[in-house]
């Protein structure tokens, strides 16, 4: 298709969604190593922001490769299309008036620079859940850096491919030696005063 042939259409304003909504979007993207407590920490944050009367939404990596992006490898550019495509996603539900907590690996940091990008002029935290790979190896609650030290799983990040961590996050949480509800807390006092009205 040609870029000719595709028009940006016209529709009611978003700002009419976030009015009856009553709350203001926002995105949280959470990066760090696999095991680190992306999900878990995602998963808590989003369960506060519920109870708290927060419409929100969570969009997981590893569920996303269900479905969305069940045709995306882990080459390079495969990995860079799953962080648009999760991008894109949570933008357009952010329009929508939701409160997103994204959880992704995200290794390099000019795939979450587009992100934010993407986001565009919706509130955007990168979030760095910062747990040593020694932690996370330990914990391998997915069994995935034994197979992958076993050369099972090429290209696993933190292993046989590396994790840029963020240099300037605007949010980071420590979990080694932390409770999930602990370390929860910053990140739903963040999102609780961003999506206020």
């Amino acid at each position: 298709m040609s870029a000719n042939q595709v028009f940006w259409q016209s529709l009611q304003p978003r700002e009419h969604r976030w009015a009856r909504m009553g709350q203001r979007p926002a995105i949280a993207w959470l990066t760090g190593l696999s095991g680190a407590g992306k999900s878990t920490i995602a998963d808590a944050v989003d369960r506060e922001l519920t109870a708290a009367g927060r419409s929100t939404m969570v969009l997981d990596g590893d569920n996303l490769r269900q479905g969305l992006n069940r045709d995306l490898g882990f080459t390079a550019s495969d990995r860079a299309e799953n962080i648009r495509r999760a991008a894109e996603v949570a933008r357009l539900m952010a329009d929508a008036g939701l409160v997103l907590i994204v959880s992704l690996i995200s290794p390099f940091r000019s795939e979450r620079v587009a992100a934010r990008a993407i986001a565009g002029d919706i509130p955007f935290l990168e979030v760095f859940i910062d747990t040593p790979l020694s932690v996370c190896e330990a914990r391998d609650p997915k069994g995935l850096y034994g197979r992958a030290r076993a050369g099972k799983i090429p290209s696993f990040t933190g292993i046989s491919a590396p994790y840029e961590a963020p240099e300037a996050p605007d949010l980071t949480i420590k979990t080694n030696g932390v409770s999930i509800a602990k370390s929860a807390v910053p990140l739903i006092e963040a999102l609780l005063s961003r999506s206020a009205v």
